[in-house]
């Protein structure tokens, strides 16, 4: 029995050593539960923008005057140099004066022979008024002197004119700007016949500071515009406030602003757009007629924008904005959103959100939507800070 004992006690120990093991190999290799993602986000932000839109459109001037030919000829000198800036009166041409002046020659030799006819028509009436109530000369002979002499009257303003005509066309021999501005390149070279009947077309000249930028917009957004302003969704700018921003082909910005002129009060039936114009500064003739650019315009202040980064808004099936945002529950939930307009690197949403949401800006991809994630405020790099503000708008 004493043999027995201390084997049976072994036996129990070493069952007991069996069970322990085995009971904690089962707790060992049972699967621990993985923490929260990590997401970064951002709140849906309620605050006062001003509403801004691009427009297409092309540079103008303000006035284009054509020089042209008012009198025919050889055209002698060029006075100008192309390209350069002239002025009001400044003699551009010169047209050969030859034959100008000898019409207005002639036409003095006739004004010069109608005022010597005109004075012995004067001399005859006043002798015949004399002779007339002593019957030594007829009423009819009177009547026929105090004729000639109205017809010689007649005569020399005739010649007078024909006179100042000639003058004029001898005075059109230097053709002079009608307006200040640029001038282009001649269009007309010296040794050529030009003509006052045909107007022959010499030079064009543009005025370039301030300039005309002509644009459209669509009657539709129009319409949009106001009824925003009527239900007082958008606030009003004030007339001194309707500023103009260029943005150039190369993507620049230009640096003085202008201020719209007009909108057209009609309709294009073919296209639906109204003609709008506004005039911009230009000092420096940086902006040239034809020149395409793109006008940015506030159309109104919204006080109450829900505003979130573009980044954070992908484009679903039908082409559906859609965000990702962190619901109360801690858990990621996909929201259907209709972006107003994009602007710079936001955008202004108009449903789907509200003031205070959390929306995530990175960590979607290891957090699917209805996972539970953890949500940390985004605090962007400095170098993809530097990026964003270095893109244009």
């Amino acid at each position: 029995m004493k043999s027995i004992l201390p084997t049976t006690r072994l036996c129990i120990f070493t069952l007991s050593l069996i069970v322990v093991l085995g009971a904690c190999r089962k707790k060992e290799t049972r699967p621990l539960a993985p923490p929260p993602a990590e997401v970064s986000v951002v709140p849906v932000v309620s605050e006062r923008v001003q509403l801004t839109t691009e427009l297409p459109g092309r540079i103008n001037s303000v006035r284009e005057a054509q020089v042209r030919a008012r009198a025919t000829g050889i055209l002698l000198k060029r006075l100008f140099e192309e390209g350069s800036d002239v002025k009001a009166g400044q003699v551009l041409f010169e047209i050969d004066p030859a034959p100008l002046q000898a019409s207005l020659n002639s036409a003095k030799a006739s004004m010069a022979k109608t005022e010597a006819a005109l004075k012995e028509s004067k001399a005859t009436v006043d002798r015949y008024r004399e002779l007339v109530p002593i019957n030594a000369i007829s009423k009819q002979v009177y009547d026929q002197a105090v004729a000639t002499l109205g017809q010689n009257e007649a005569e020399l303003l005739a010649a007078t004119a024909a006179v100042q005509t000639a003058e004029l066309n001898l005075g059109y021999a230097q053709v002079s700007a009608p307006i200040s501005g640029r001038i282009g390149k001649a269009l007309v070279t010296e040794g050529a016949l030009v003509s006052a009947t045909e107007a022959t077309q010499l030079a064009l000249i543009r005025q370039l500071d301030p300039v005309y930028f002509d644009f459209t917009q669509s009657s539709t957004e129009v319409l949009r515009l106001r009824r925003a302003l009527e239900n007082g969704t958008l606030e009003s700018v004030a007339p001194g406030e309707a500023r103009v921003t260029l943005i150039l082909e190369d993507g620049t910005v230009y640096r003085h602003e202008g201020k719209l002129l007009f909108s057209d009060i009609s309709v294009d039936p073919t296209t639906g757009m109204i003609a709008l114009r506004a005039e911009i500064p230009n000092p420096e003739n940086l902006l040239m007629p034809g020149m395409f650019a793109r006008a940015q315009i506030v159309e109104g202040i919204n006080a109450n924008a829900l505003t979130i980064p573009q980044r954070t808004v992908a484009r679903g099936a039908g082409g559906k904005s859609t965000v990702l945002i962190v619901n109360n529950e801690n858990k990621v939930e996909p929201r259907a959103i209709e972006v107003e307009r994009i602007m710079g690197d936001k955008v202004v949403v108009s449903k789907g959100l509200k003031a205070g949401e959390s929306i995530i800006v990175e960590g979607s991809q290891k957090a699917p939507p209805g996972s539970m994630v953890k949500a940390v405020p985004f605090a962007p790099s400095p170098a993809s800070d530097l990026e964003t503000r270095s893109k244009p708008n």
